[in-house]
């Protein structure tokens, strides 16, 4: 699990996208530390979000965007028919399972960000009612979505974290540090 990143990948453009997205990935990883799968299931709150759910949630929309932006099908397709599923694990799915999937569509990001040639290359959007008809994106766009969509959820984490043990993002680093 990265939970640092060197201050060299920082150093220009496409390194600081890409520490910033990391940086996100982190607190949503970090409200899982020492939870059982039970408690990852756990919907605390008025709302139908769990931290396992929100994993799952996380790790299909960056495969998603990501396999938009190569121009190709996503991993798991989703509808009105199956969208219930996006935020909760189901059958035999496990948070380890989900971690160590996120971590391959994490190390597949970072790839494809750094190998291509410009930032301000694009890629087209989904046909989807909420998108502008024959819009286009550029994979800056899709960096600082990401950024956007994980720290969004990373404070949905916070506080289903905090309301399932009273641990917070503070406790939790620390945890995760070994401290």
């Amino acid at each position: 699990m990265v939970t640092h990143v060197p201050a060299e990948a920082t150093g220009d453009e496409r390194g600081a996208l890409l520490a910033f997205v990391e940086e996100q990935r982190g607190g949503i990883r970090r409200a899982l530390l020492g939870l059982t799968e039970e408690q990852a299931r756990t919907r605390p709150s008025a709302s139908e979000l769990s931290l396992g759910g929100l994993l799952k949630h996380v790790a299909e929309v960056e495969q998603g965007w990501l396999a938009r932006a190569k121009q190709e099908p996503p991993a798991v397709v989703r509808d009105e028919s199956n969208w219930h599923e996006t935020f909760r694990l189901v059958g035999d799915e496990t948070v380890a399972a989900q971690l160590a999937y996120w971590e391959g569509v994490a190390a597949e990001t970072e790839k494809f960000i750094r190998s291509a040639p410009s930032l301000d290359d694009t890629f087209p959007l989904p046909p989807d009612p909420w998108f502008p008809p024959e819009g286009r994106v550029s994979l800056r766009w899709l960096c600082l979505h990401l950024i956007r969509e994980f720290a969004r959820h990373a404070g949905h984490a916070d506080i289903i974290r905090e309301s399932l043990d009273g641990r917070t993002a503070f406790e939790l680093v620390a945890l995760e540090q070994g401290r």
